[in-house]
């Protein structure tokens, strides 16, 4: 199944598997009475065995439902609904992303059955689960990455169901919403002619056309998240010519537009050097960074004229372009991935890369501290070394062997893609200088590498010389005192907190420790206390089992958010990290719900603990 044609060998040889007796005595012998719901338990779970007999099953029912082998246990349009409903429960698959629990599965078992994913969509076609496949594209997007293009591929591919006469398309007008905004959304690019085509439009139109195509593509991008390739050509042609509708073309509010007249010529020249066609995303990254007002602090107006002024070196050109190609020069993928990250701080994500340290630094530095950030890019972009300080000691990044990730990443944005490398290095060597000490080392290294507004206040729920539980009951107090309005005297998080998760798969079992950033506690409009906080695992909207499910929207989650009840994020909480003297009523927290998390922790990942 690793291999490259294996699943082609496998689905060859069913019947012979099935003579064999590899589903012999097993519930997968009987096919009918296989339910969806437990496939993909069977398919995600960390026994290789049982992974392993499921995909075999699976491809065994591909055959079926294609009509290549005969099973008198099942009929063929059985064997395709099965599939379908199990293709409807894994969408995640689609995105090309492996979650925390799929990237630690052992023996390639995440790789094996996003591969066996592919393999079924690919032979079943997309017809069956259009309906499921529009409604993880809207979810996907709720959570505004920044890295579309998986996403843009799954609307490539709804696309070509509603336009192929053989598949029915009743009903999806979900569909329909979606692809016009990627391919149509004005009237002036309907029937999606391509940019050529557009430009030559544009310059016939007057001044009402080209207000009603600036609205509808600003529009079209604040409504999904998604930009068009025709807003960078409608962009680029109203530079210079009819500037004053810039505001429009990008969908900005007062707050926006006030920001754009302040740095008119700022702007004017990041339009000129990174909005194109290939980098068409960025421009929602620079109207939520005119948006949150980033160019009000002075410095990071600075940074971005020296941002677009730098001198990329070779090393940097050459990784840039093997990740996004030629189209335009590095410097150009480089600029667009700063207004990106700026914009959206809380749309950065890992890829498939145990880097969840670096990129909750990023986040945080693009949302509190932007001209760090810049100071960040720019020595890692021309000089291939960034610079820092732990406890007063100078490190540099060059020189360092690798962190945790062993590999450049390839999937992720471009800032991650040659800045997190030297975030990675910098972070384990901080972790390296530490030595032996009495506590948990992030407790040394998280304020010196992520910011001064780093709590010094520090709380491990395990012991770290015995690996047990340490007054868990008094963690719990500890951090409901230090994060909950009603017992910290409602004291609101001022700068985000990094804080450490035991993540657990659907089946609330241990997966390992995860970095997240902690951004406020509040009321959500039902009432309940919840915890919003950002995780950089690409979609936040995990199952960690024991019906606690991360939520993205619903709650009153901003975009990129996941919340969930406080009790159930501190059922999964690790490690945190308070300010010491603004603690509050520790007694004060109720003794029932201290005994609730206590009970979710003991029964999911700290059941051998």
């Amino acid at each position: 199944m690793t291999r490259q044609g294996g699943l082609d060998a496998l689905y060859a040889r069913v019947a012979q598997l099935e003579q064999a007796g590899v589903f012999a005595g097993r519930d997968w012998a009987q096919p009918s009475i296989l339910q969806p719901v437990l496939a993909v338990r069977s398919l995600r779970q960390s026994n290789a065995d049982i992974t392993v007999i499921e995909a075999l099953s699976e491809l065994r029912l591909l055959a079926v439902a294609s009509g290549d082998y005969f099973h008198p246990g099942i009929s063929t349009e059985q064997a395709r609904n099965f599939l379908t409903q199990v293709m409807a429960l894994n969408l995640d698959l689609l995105s090309g992303q492996m979650s925390e629990a799929d990237r630690e599965r052992p023996q390639s078992l995440g790789s094996i059955v996003q591969s066996l994913y592919q393999y079924l969509l690919d032979r079943l076609g997309y017809e069956s689960i259009l309906a499921s496949l529009v409604a993880e594209v809207r979810r996907l997007l709720a959570q505004r990455p920044i890295q579309t293009d998986s996403i843009k591929e799954m609307i490539s591919q709804i696309a070509k169901c509603l336009f192929d006469p053989d598949i029915e398309t009743a009903g999806t007008e979900g569909a329909a919403r979606l692809v016009s905004a990627l391919f149509g959304p004005t009237q002036g690019c309907r029937e999606d002619p391509g940019v050529t085509v557009y430009a030559t439009r544009l310059e016939a139109m007057g001044r009402e056309a080209l207000v009603r195509e600036a609205s509808d593509l600003a529009r079209a991008m604040h409504d999904t998240g998604l930009v068009s390739a025709y807003h960078p050509v409608l962009l680029r042609h109203l530079r210079g010519q009819h500037d004053d509708l810039i505001p429009k073309a990008l969908g900005l509010s007062m707050t926006g537009i006030d920001v754009l007249q302040c740095y008119s010529q700022l702007v004017y020249r990041l339009i000129d050097e990174a909005i194109y066609p290939a980098t068409s995303q960025a421009i929602y990254g620079l109207a939520m960074m005119l948006e949150r007002g980033a160019l009000f602090t002075s410095p990071v107006a600075a940074g971005l004229w020296r941002q677009i002024e730098l001198k990329l070196s070779d090393a940097t050109s050459k990784t840039l372009s093997e990740v996004f190609g030629d189209e335009q020069s590095p410097r150009v993928f480089l600029l667009a991935g700063v207004l990106s990250i700026l914009g959206l701080p809380l749309g950065v994500g890992q890829g498939n890369n145990p880097t969840c340290q670096s990129v909750i630094g990023l986040s945080m530095w693009a949302d509190n501290d932007a001209d760090y950030l810049l100071q960040l890019v720019a020595w890692a972009a021309r000089d291939d070394e960034v610079l820092t300080r732990f406890e007063g000691q100078p490190i540099s990044s060059k020189g360092l062997e690798s962190g945790l990730a062993k590999a450049p990443p390839q999937d992720v944005d471009a800032v991650s893609l040659i800045l997190v490398p030297h975030l990675d290095r910098l972070y384990m060597e901080m972790g390296r200088l530490c030595g032996e000490r009495d506590d948990d080392l992030h407790r040394w290294i998280n304020p010196e590498f992520y910011g001064w507004w780093v709590g010094h206040g520090f709380r491990v729920v395990v012991d770290i010389h015995t690996g047990k539980l340490d007054d868990y009951a008094g963690f719990i107090r500890q951090f409901y005192a230090s994060y909950h309005p009603y017992y910290n005297g409602h004291m609101p998080v001022i700068h985000p907190q990094p804080a450490g998760i035991a993540v657990t798969d659907s089946g609330g079992r241990y997966v390992g420790r995860h970095a997240i950033t902690i951004l406020r506690v509040a009321l959500d409009a039902k009432g309940d206390m919840r915890v919003y906080f950002f995780n950089p695992n690409n979609d936040s909207g995990q199952d960690w089992g024991q019906g606690i499910v991360c939520a993205i929207e619903g709650n009153d989650e901003l975009n990129g958010e996941a919340s969930l009840p406080i009790a159930e994020f501190a059922s999964r909480l690790y490690v945190f990290h308070h300010d010491p003297l603004e603690l509050g009523d520790m007694e004060a927290v109720p003794t029932e719900e201290v005994a609730r998390v206590m009970e979710l922790g003991c029964t999911s990942w700290a059941v051998n603990v």
